[in-house]
């Protein structure tokens, strides 16, 4: 995620020791092998920052370099790049213990860690990363339910700490604070409602130029194969609805929730994006190490369908502006973790490096990739 003017950086916590396998392992022929069935556009290459991140989930990068990831195990990470080679060096569990530390943020210094119930701030993380600080509990009054329960944040340009509360279930119609979009000031006062009607948004970024938001939203399961589309939504203020569980995709109604209902009270998505491909990770590309046709357009990771009996998803896709709220393309980026059926990679995140390249995070495989455009 990109950092603001208002955002600093830097953080995490626990008992640090070194993550199973020690230094990575990269060259691992089995490992190499899976790479090269990646397929990118002409001129683009992947290959392993780190292969030793395991269940590597959202991920957010320091100043200095310091690659932070979450996860939905019990584990926080530091991976970092000793030698600045744009290498992973060595992966340092910073936290351990934790239930489903998934969302990952820093500022000021500090490394906020999202579980399912609390917020934590692990202050001056980055001088601390071998003896890593006890945590200090921010807001500890989050719902404790495990369905949906697991959160991305990140702060806005606003400085405030944006965090999702995804429904208690597959289909319901939950009270406050389930299915929203919430936000707050870096010390919990201030905590409010920015958008209802979301089932369970995992990524999320600002445009970098309309410091305004974009979010996936995960469709509910059950209808069928084709039914609904997961969402690219467009936020650019405060107190819209998105539907849920009224309406999915906009326009098709809830066999139970719909009666009644008017799709126009609600607000569409400004992008279908495939039923059941679990879109989570989202990233504005500000660097400039890619061609200039990519500046400000949007990164989304598919992490894949669970129980569609067809597969979807598995990939990176690409989303083209028609300036900066209106959606004009949609395609595929990056593809090849799903084989024909067989999937052996499971995509999360996306960060940019400093150099401008893209990094992808994948929990099934435990690992983080680089993608860099070399030309040609």
């Amino acid at each position: 995620m990109r950092n603001f003017p208002t955002l600093a950086i830097a953080l995490i916590s626990l008992g640090c020791a070194v993550a199973d396998g020690g230094q990575s392992s990269t060259g691992n022929r089995a490992k190499d092998e899976d790479l090269a069935k990646i397929e990118l556009p002409p001129g683009f290459e992947i290959s392993y920052y780190s292969d030793d991140v395991p269940n590597a989930r959202s991920m957010v990068l320091s100043d200095s370099g310091v690659l932070f990831v979450g996860t939905r195990n019990s584990e926080v990470y530091a991976v970092v790049d000793d030698d600045n080679d744009l290498k992973a060096d060595r992966t340092l569990t910073i936290a351990s213990g934790l239930r489903s530390p998934n969302g990952v943020a820093l500022r000021d210094g500090s490394l906020y860690v999202a579980e399912i119930s609390r917020i934590l701030r692990y202050d001056d993380i980055e001088n601390h990363l071998e003896d890593p600080p006890e945590p200090v509990v921010v807001k500890d009054d989050l719902p404790t339910e495990g369905h949906h329960g697991w959160k991305y944040i990140a702060f806005g340009p606003d400085g405030k700490l944006y965090i999702p509360i995804g429904a208690p279930c597959n289909i319901c119609d939950p009270d406050e604070p389930f299915a929203a979009i919430w936000r707050m000031n870096p010390d919990a006062s201030g905590f409010e409602e920015y958008a209802a009607g979301v089932r369970n948004s995992v990524g999320f970024d600002w445009h970098p130029e309309t410091g305004e938001l974009w979010f996936t939203d995960n469709g509910r399961d059950m209808l069928g194969d084709n039914v609904p589309n997961d969402e690219l939504n467009y936020a650019p203020e405060k107190g819209l609805h998105f539907g849920y569980p009224y309406f999915h995709e906009g326009t098709v109604p809830d066999p139970e929730f719909g009666d009644g209902k008017n799709a126009s009270d609600y607000c569409g998505p400004a992008q279908k994006m495939g039923p059941h491909v679990a879109a989570l990770g989202v990233e504005f590309y500000t660097g400039d190490q890619f061609p200039s046709e990519y500046r400000n357009q949007m990164f989304i990771a598919q992490h894949g369908s669970w129980n569609r009996s067809q597969k979807i998803g598995y990939r990176v896709m690409l989303v083209r502006l028609n300036g900066t709220s209106e959606v004009a393309d949609y395609q595929e980026f990056a593809t090849g973790w799903l084989q024909g059926q067989e999937n052996w990679g499971r995509p999360v995140d996306l960060e940019l490096l400093s150099d401008g390249s893209l990094l992808v995070s994948d929990d099934q495989n435990g690992a983080v990739y680089r993608i860099r455009y070399t030309g040609g």
